[in-house]
């Protein structure tokens, strides 16, 4: 059963089209993937998820709420997590604040109670203080957790966005470019990250990636553009072999 289902998206910039009348779904507890060379509209897609942009035309399900009647405050809050493709943590800030942080939307204390610190609000807050250190233990980061994050490397500051997207508690987790930056080992250790994020919680990815290797082994599925059109898309071993996906990337057939 589809959770996300994306239909005719079409988003354009002036006269600029970054993307046009793109349609794909995404199966409940699957990773998928959207690949393309730079500008082909993959990020373009997860900000009109996210309802940062309003596309043209088109429509966007997720679990049955048509999320472009949503404003963006409510997008979290029907269980949709992101990360960024640059770094968007408060970095004088430890990684276990920057955890808990994201997990405020979800706590239902009225203000009085919330400062003063009293019956509900104490029941939530140690719930949400729970749950951030059961995902600083998953991402195993538990040697930085009181570290402010801008004195961490930048491996780990990858691992404390993935982790402050997981402290919301989301069903379904959109991944900009996880691995970007990182170096052989980082890479290795943040797709056996993505894969476990999937097999032991059972939450839906959608991954952008530029890493073939990484989107190559751990994609259930992948969906290819170029300059905001769907070219092609399947199985990895289909979208590795296929004609058009070959020329948009090396610019001949093979």
């Amino acid at each position: 059963m589809a959770e996300l289902e994306v239909a005719n998206l079409s988003l354009s910039f002036g006269g600029l089209k970054a993307l046009s009348s793109v349609s794909f779904s995404v199966e409940k507890g699957e990773i998928f993937a959207i690949i393309g060379p730079n500008g082909a509209g993959k990020t373009s897609i997860f900000n009109c998820i996210s309802r940062i942009y309003t596309p043209f035309s088109g429509s966007i399900m997720f679990d049955g709420h048509e999320l472009l009647r949503e404003k963006t405050s409510q997008i979290s809050k029907l269980g949709i997590a992101r990360t960024f493709q640059n770094i968007a943590l408060f970095k004088h800030m430890t990684v276990l604040d920057n955890l808990l942080l994201s997990g405020h939307n979800k706590l239902s204390s009225g203000p009085i109670s919330a400062g003063l610190f009293l019956g509900k609000a104490v029941k939530e807050e140690m719930a949400l203080r729970a749950r951030a250190e059961k995902i600083i233990d998953f991402l195993e980061i538990e040697h930085v957790r009181k570290s402010a994050v801008h004195a961490l490397p930048y491996g780990i500051q990858k691992r404390v966005e993935l982790g402050r997207a997981l402290v919301a508690e989301p069903t379904l987790l959109l991944l900009d470019e996880p691995a970007a930056g990182m170096n052989a080992e980082e890479t290795e250790d943040m797709a056996r990250f993505i894969l476990d994020i999937q097999e032991e919680m059972g939450i839906t990815i959608l991954l952008v990636e530029h890493d073939m290797g990484v989107v190559m082994d751990i994609s259930d599925k992948i969906c290819v553009l170029d300059f905001g059109l769907k070219i092609a898309e399947g199985k990895p071993e289909d979208i590795r072999h296929d004609p058009a996906v070959i020329r948009a990337y090396l610019g001949k057939s093979a």
